[in-house]
């Protein structure tokens, strides 16, 4: 095991074991934004902690649906974790209502423009007075899982990046530039985002000396955290998959 592989298993651990902590849930006040890329206007919903000071700084990044109900919820569920999270909205007030129409809006989505305006969040975040600019995360759900992982391969401001069954990077000089700590959540049964393309991102993250810690969930398949996902949603795996996340955002953000 690489010697930055070893500290981030070691820190997981050890915030596995404080899972009283990571229950706590404050106050959460939100409202809707808009910040430019480039000659773009991007709006995003930011959940923000009630309480005082500054807080470390999530970009949650929607999945092909588009920046929906369930999204959205997620941005609050960190803020109420202490994390100023904003839920950028890459389809420009699009939101599918169906599989076609969800893979007609990603389709047009570049992933070039995507970087890009998530970049945008990143300074846009940084810049918010009620966040600590050195601090910044990302999270994703499929679509937005595999913009959450290019994110840390071309912002070297984020420090963390959680993939949820997104598509992963392989090329070694992408994943050399990665300097975030890397989480990620899958599942055995996903037929898009394999298990042999989980292990050879692994085999990338290992030879390129890249803190990551991965795992992959027996009989869950593509979107097995959204309980939206009727036939797909497996309850344990989620809450799992959510306290892990929370206690890496702990551990590296915090």
């Amino acid at each position: 095991m690489k010697p930055g592989i070893r500290v981030l298993s070691a820190i997981l651990v050890f915030g596995l074991l404080f899972a009283g902590y990571s229950l706590y849930a404050g106050a959460v006040k939100t409202e809707t934004v808009q910040f430019k890329s480039g000659d773009d206007t991007i709006d995003g919903f930011l959940a923000l902690p009630e309480g005082p000071g500054a807080h470390p700084g999530v970009i949650v990044i929607h999945e092909w649906w588009g920046l929906n109900d369930w999204v959205k919820e997620q941005a609050e569920k960190l803020a109420a974790q202490g994390f100023a999270a904003l839920a950028v909205d890459l389809y420009r007030g699009k939101v599918a209502a169906d599989p076609s129409q969800a893979h007609e809006l990603m389709r047009g989505l570049p992933q070039d423009r995507g970087v890009k305006g998530l970049s945008a969040a990143v300074t846009y975040l940084a810049s918010r007075k009620e966040v600590k600019p050195e601090r910044i995360g990302s999270i994703g759900w499929c679509m937005g899982g595999g913009f959450s992982i290019q994110l840390a391969v071309h912002d070297p401001r984020l420090r963390a990046c959680v993939i949820n069954y997104g598509a992963l990077p392989t090329d070694p000089n992408d994943l050399q530039k990665i300097g975030a700590a890397v989480l990620g959540n899958f599942g055995a049964d996903d037929h898009g985002i394999t298990v042999a393309d989980v292990e050879a991102f692994k085999k990338g993250m290992t030879n390129a000396q890249r803190a990551f810690d991965v795992k992959v969930y027996p009989g869950a398949g593509h979107g097995f955290e959204n309980q939206n996902n009727k036939d797909g949603y497996r309850p344990e795996a989620a809450a799992d998959a959510w306290a892990r996340t929370l206690n890496f955002f702990k551990t590296t953000l915090k």
